[in-house]
């Protein structure tokens, strides 16, 4: 068992195809309170720096202050109830992420995300598939700040880890982690801008990820 080594997943837009439930969640806030909708490209656009960002950016800054931070908590709840209704794992996901347990790996989830939402999203797609999950939480640093990975490692007992990731966020917390990182293009960002954003590894689906990740653990298997 390498029970020393981590695969540590960001969640959207890496592992599930959350994209359409966010649009919805976020219009139905805009619309019930009278601002102007976004349409999935301008949400894909404000993806991955966590609820705050994505409110702040889908609001065009009507709003600030504690008016604010109501419409952030009542989207977070709102978002939490719904987050399950057309999100999907991408193809060949919950495969790969079984072959990287049989090998031994353990495998986490650190999102920026809600953490409810993130963990609620990891138990129903990823059933006991999954190690350790871990969202936006008031008590540590989002991401990119290494906090959330070493807090994963930590949990985990894994001194060595890659982390497996669809944005520029997911690069620099890898690399203020000091760990490697392999940016996954079927996500909210597209090859070449990941690339300016110095992405060094690329996987265009699951078999190529899986193919990866076996070179970077040095695990010795297949995992196809």
């Amino acid at each position: 068992m390498n029970c020393n080594k981590a695969v540590i997943f960001d969640l959207d837009g890496t592992l599930l195809d959350t994209l359409d439930d966010l649009t919805d969640c976020v219009n139905y806030m805009l619309k019930k309170y009278g601002y102007p909708s976004k349409d999935r490209l301008e949400i894909r656009r404000f993806l991955g720096n966590g609820a705050r960002y994505l409110i702040e950016r889908s609001l065009d800054g009507a709003l600030d202050g504690e008016a604010f931070e109501r419409f952030l908590e009542e989207y977070k709840e709102y978002y939490e109830k719904n987050s399950g209704i057309k999100t999907k794992p991408y193809e060949n996901i919950v495969d790969l992420l079984g072959r990287l347990r049989g090998l031994g790996l353990k495998i986490a989830v650190v999102s920026n995300k809600p953490d409810g939402a993130a963990r609620y999203l990891c138990d129903l797609h990823f059933p006991k598939l999954v190690d350790f999950a871990l969202g936006d939480r008031d008590d540590i640093r989002r991401k990119p700040s290494a906090d959330p990975v070493l807090l994963a490692m930590k949990e985990l007992g894994c001194d060595e880890a890659i982390y497996v990731g669809d944005s520029e966020v997911d690069i620099k917390t890898a690399k203020n982690a000091n760990i490697p990182c392999v940016s996954v293009t079927w996500g909210f960002r597209d090859r070449d801008e990941l690339a300016a954003s110095g992405a060094s590894h690329f996987a265009d689906n699951a078999d190529e990820l899986g193919a990866i990740l076996l070179d970077l653990t040095n695990t010795g298997e297949r995992i196809d």
